[in-house]
């Protein structure tokens, strides 16, 4: 199957400064989307430490390459956790161009207490807050306010970045409760828009060579980088899903995102494909109505 050029739709990727959000907002871009990049990192802003480095990348840094490679890219600043901006920010969108086509959910908090490797019982207790409010509840309220426009339109996709964390033990239980609770919103959530001809999926990404990971990678020797996903990979996956035209038949499901070329043909920037992690951890959950 060859992608469609996407030059009169719109999307929305959330927590696009860096990692698979940019990579999304790119592949978006270069198939000729507007594209509505949110984060809290502007230009100028010093990125999150890992390992004492900070990592690069702010939406106007995305923004500005989406338009270098063809699309129209937009900035917006805001933190997911913001009722008021969110709804700001999707009412901009309708009121600039009437329409929205794509919301891709991936907006999410990686605080230090998650890669410690303790048991739950002796985290924060404000991790599982930091694990709930953005990406869960941010990905909620994204999806209510894109569905209100999709359900006038008539059309519509969301996506929602997630893992095999969500039926697999990954890190600590906050981390694992909140993948399971976006895969279980992503099937009721196209239960409910499918009379709408609207459809929801969630992508279970594999281990992704986004700036995060690779720093990672130079300070901890046993972590093994070979087998990554890149973030365009998962962008040209989600290109092929806004140009499916049968997209409804998925609509509900979780979807291993190296699986994707099966059906939809495409490589990974270097000409190849990520393996697909289901002989590791199964096959994903498909609830039931």
């Amino acid at each position: 199957m060859t992608n469609r050029r996407l030059d009169e739709q719109v999307a929305i990727v959330t927590g696009a400064s860096r990692g698979v959000g940019k990579g999304i907002a790119l592949e978006l871009g270069a198939a000729g989307a507007t594209v509505y990049v949110t984060g809290r990192s502007r230009a100028g802003d010093d990125g999150p430490l890992v390992f004492d480095e900070h990592l690069p990348g702010s939406v106007d840094a995305t923004a500005r390459e989406v338009s270098e490679l063809g699309g129209h890219g937009v900035a917006v600043g805001l933190d997911h956790r913001d009722d008021d901006a969110v709804a700001a920010l999707f009412e901009r969108v309708v009121s600039e161009h009437g329409r929205l086509d794509l919301l891709v959910n991936n907006a999410y908090l990686v605080p230090d207490s998650l890669l410690s490797g303790l048991p739950f019982w002796e985290m924060p207790l404000s991790l599982w807050d930091e694990m709930t409010d953005v990406g869960v509840r941010s990905h909620y309220v994204a999806a209510a306010f894109a569905a209100r426009q999709m359900v006038r339109q008539g059309r519509g996709l969301i996506v929602n970045t997630s893992s095999p964390g969500g039926a697999n033990f990954s890190m600590t239980t906050a981390y694992g409760a909140g993948k399971a609770a976006v895969d279980r919103m992503t099937f009721d959530m196209a239960h409910e828009l499918r009379p709408h001809n609207v459809a929801v999926v969630a992508l279970w990404l594999g281990l992704v060579s986004t700036e995060r990971t690779l720093v990672a990678a130079r300070h901890v020797p046993a972590f093994d980088i070979n087998a990554t996903e890149t973030p365009r990979f998962i962008g040209r996956g989600v290109v092929a899903l806004a140009s499916d035209d049968e997209m409804m038949s998925l609509t509900g499901k979780v979807l291993y995102s190296a699986e994707l070329p099966d059906r939809y043909g495409f490589t990974d920037e270097h000409g190849g494909r990520p393996a697909s992690r289901r002989s590791q951890f199964g096959d994903p959950i498909q609830y039931r109505a």
